[in-house]
């Protein structure tokens, strides 16, 4: 099936060049003058890829993004802006925002078509991805630390290393997974289903909101109180462990 490919341009002339340009090359190809138009093509199609420019009547690029994000339909779609701006302050904007790529003007048509088969290729490997991790939290099937977690954040899609967690807590019906690098990422998963999925010999659970890697465990220690908590590197504040835990932490950190 043609990969279907939405331009937003408001010069006619170059509007008209690249749609001549990917239709030679196979796609599947829609153009609009204006961002409110191809907000709404884009809702009404499926489609692949979109290609803007920045500078547009009434709604910017920038204000298609966004509105494109909130959608979720759209939210995940690969997005290259075309713009005259060469501002890092317009750069950092845009990546913000989300946008895969930025083609500035006058380009080369091979810029383009190589930006165009990247983006495609990387958002196919990414919903393959996607799927396969459904199938095996499905399955039930083990992890290992090699393996790696589809992320979909608000703006971007991408992926992490079991081994890069650090510790998981639990958020209501949610969880927040803790990465080495300090950054964090909310999933739609209980701490009942990590459980079944992260690999024992490296995963434990020492609390009913709580499961850390033992690979990051400085010490246990008694507080004040006479209860144990975990100390993990460069997590300042220790985790607390639930009676319940104690005995098997303290076999698994031997």
């Amino acid at each position: 099936m043609k990969k279907k490919i939405l331009i937003i341009e408001d010069d006619k002339e170059l509007r008209e060049n690249i749609f001549t340009l990917l239709d030679e090359e196979g796609y599947d190809v829609l153009t609009c003058s204006d961002a409110e138009t191809g907000f709404i093509t884009a809702q009404q199609n499926k489609i692949d890829l979109i290609i803007s420019d920045i500078m547009l009547p009434g709604l910017s690029g920038y204000d298609l993004l966004e509105k494109l994000n909130k959608s979720g339909t759209t939210t995940k779609v690969p997005f290259i802006f075309l713009s005259a701006k060469a501002e890092r302050q317009d750069l950092r904007l845009g990546m913000e925002l989300g946008a895969d790529d930025y083609i500035f003007k006058p380009f080369k048509s091979e810029n383009l078509l190589n930006s165009i088969e990247t983006r495609l290729k990387r958002f196919e490997k990414i919903k393959q991805f996607a799927n396969s991790e459904k199938n095996k939290d499905r399955g039930n099937r083990l992890y290992s630390l090699d393996d790696r977690l589809f992320i979909d954040s608000k703006t971007k899609a991408n992926f992490i290393k079991v081994g890069d967690i650090k510790y998981i807590s639990a958020d209501n019906q949610y969880s927040v997974v803790h990465l080495n690098n300090m950054t964090e990422f909310l999933f739609r998963k209980s701490l009942n289903n990590w459980e079944n999925v992260l690999p024992e010999s490296s995963f434990i659970r020492i609390h009913r909101s709580t499961i850390i890697n033992l690979e990051h465990v400085i010490k246990i220690e008694k507080s004040f109180n006479n209860k144990h908590r975990v100390i993990l590197n460069e997590i300042e504040t220790p985790l607390e462990v639930s009676k319940r835990y104690i005995a098997r932490i303290k076999s698994k950190s031997k």
